[in-house]
């Protein structure tokens, strides 16, 4: 299936477009992508199941574990997913850079971003909005102040500390050149050249969107995971200016996190939509 269809991968930080940017992907009939799906968890279980963990793992080669791998994309995205390009989305993906290059070699990796002050107030907007639903994103337990959920967001193993330290991995690793970078910015302001930036990239003749007809529902997904909105999308793309409701000093702690901002930091030629 997979020599038959092309396979990408969405991947970057939370709260940075990736479920607009697959809203309006799977306008083009020739595409499909979704929000984050199972297969990078199902990867990571795989990995461990084959590894030496296993009693029988003597049992088990490379050539073997590539081609479970690439099954379990094929049989995921199965008859059933008629379009010839999918779209894979996890945060995980930038992690799994040389991973994908040996299953995949012609894939490429979308990594979302935005300045980071601007994501934890995003998600801090989401937690406020919704006070009497604690949320998944802290493991469903209510309390705590800002201060300690930025903490916990920032984390190695938070919400935006692992898929940073994995953007920074692909930014700087040796597949860097399979990866482009769409500023949340961009995407929003220009969403038509950015979507004509993506095509170019992956080879795909370009498409015109309807950037005022967005459809993309996961309502039930959300409300499951107490935190209703969080993969929300507007009907149409707009910039939307507000003001931050983070206290000025947890604001200016992320103030420099962009690391992909500056021309002297890219040292691997990504491109940068």
């Amino acid at each position: 299936m997979m020599a038959e269809r092309t396979l990408h991968f969405i991947s970057g930080l939370p709260r940075s477009g990736s479920t607009l940017l697959s809203a309006l992907l799977r306008q083009n009939p020739r595409l499909h992508a979704h929000m984050s799906s199972p297969v990078a968890g199902l990867v990571h279980e795989l990995l461990n199941g084959m590894s030496g963990s296993n009693e029988y793992a003597l049992f088990i080669g490379d050539q073997q574990r590539q081609r479970i791998l690439r099954g379990l994309f094929e049989q995921f995205y199965g008859e059933e997913f008629t379009q010839p390009v999918i779209f894979d989305s996890n945060r995980a993906w930038c992690a799994r850079m040389a991973l994908l290059h040996g299953l995949f070699p012609q894939s490429k990796v979308i990594a979302c971003v935005r300045e980071v002050p601007w994501i934890i107030d995003s998600i801090e907007r989401l937690v406020q909005r919704n006070a009497l639903s604690p949320s998944a994103i802290f493991n469903f337990q209510s309390g705590g102040t800002v201060y300690s959920r930025a903490e916990g967001l920032a984390g190695a193993e938070g919400m935006l500390g692992y898929p940073y330290n994995a953007l920074k991995e692909a930014f700087y690793g040796a597949h860097a050149s399979r990866l482009l970078l769409v500023r949340y910015e961009s995407l929003v302001s220009n969403p038509q050249a950015v979507l004509d930036g993506i095509y170019a990239f992956i080879g795909e003749p370009a498409f015109t969107h309807d950037l005022h007809n967005i459809q993309f529902d996961a309502q039930e997904f959300d409300r499951r995971a107490g935190t209703p909105g969080l993969h929300e999308v507007r009907p149409s793309v707009e910039v939307n200016h507000r003001a931050t409701i983070l206290p000025p000093d947890v604001f200016a702690r992320f103030t420099n996190d962009a690391f992909w901002q500056h021309a002297s930091n890219n040292t691997q030629g990504v491109k940068i939509l």
